[in-house]
């Protein structure tokens, strides 16, 4: 991996407010090309609304977001900054492809039709191709015979494997994932976590939200710990999992591996 080319995705001294609550005190994230980055910590640590400010869909008050060394131009201060030009935001939004809990299918679509609609509509591709593109990625998850299904006729494994599909079909920069497993039961989790570890073998760039931490430890370059809205530590999964240094991680892996 070269470190001439600029990181796929940077962020630097990120500081997030909801109302008086401040959810980032000052993260700072880098995933470089084919970078696995795995984020964990407690619930309400920051984990999600970090993966939401890096793919904009949400606004932060402070710090930088850096998309192939292009910088978020932002206008407005504290609670009243936001980006100030939609065109960019837009770029980078198609280029960070996001997944999803709660996968986000469209009820009244087909699964095929589903993972096909924002490369046609936003991007204007051809549809044709597009439809090819689109059944490739359904086989590749596992799921090439329910093209012509509808999402309540899917269960939850195969539907959030669409989701993984239709992020895919964008063919983006990298593949935010926001605890993609957490709303399947275990059977159905194995599914979706065989994907993610294809994606991964394949080089893929990845940001990952997850309460795994098996999967995290087998998929990832780097993890992050957060807590309370900081990154009490961080390094390669080996260091994370098997050598904490803190006694928060210590507390959290315990009580993971309990769970």
């Amino acid at each position: 991996m070269s470190e001439a080319h600029p990181p796929v995705l940077e962020v630097r001294n990120l500081h997030k407010r909801f109302g008086d609550l401040e959810v980032l005190k000052g993260v700072d994230v880098t995933a470089r090309k084919g970078d696995v980055v795995s984020l964990i910590g407690s619930s309400g640590s920051g984990k999600s609304t970090l993966l939401r400010c890096a793919n904009l869909l949400e606004n932060s008050q402070q710090g930088d977001i850096i998309f192939e060394g292009e910088p978020v131009i932002w206008q407005g201060e504290g609670m009243n900054r936001h980006p100030a030009d939609r065109h960019q935001v837009i770029r980078i939004r198609t280029n960070l492809s996001m997944v999803f809990q709660q996968f986000n299918l469209w009820a009244h679509m087909t699964i095929l039709q589903n993972v096909m609609e924002a490369p046609v509509t936003v991007l204007k591709e051809d549809p044709a191709e597009v439809e090819e593109r689109a059944r490739a990625l359904l086989a590749k998850v596992g799921i090439g015979d329910k093209c012509d299904a509808y999402p309540a006729q899917l269960s939850g494994g195969q539907q959030q494997r669409a989701a993984i599909a239709r992020a895919l079909c964008m063919r983006p920069r990298a593949l935010l994932f926001d605890e993609p497993t957490s709303a399947l039961d275990p059977e159905l989790e194995q599914e979706v976590v065989k994907v993610i570890k294809d994606l991964a073998a394949e080089g893929r760039t990845m940001l990952l939200v997850t309460h795994d931490m098996r999967l995290a430890a087998d998929v990832s370059d780097h993890v992050v710990f957060l807590h309370e809205g900081k990154i009490s530590e961080e390094g390669p999964p080996e260091k994370i999992f098997k050598h904490p240094e803190t006694e928060r991680l210590r507390q959290f892996l315990s009580a993971s591996v309990a769970a």
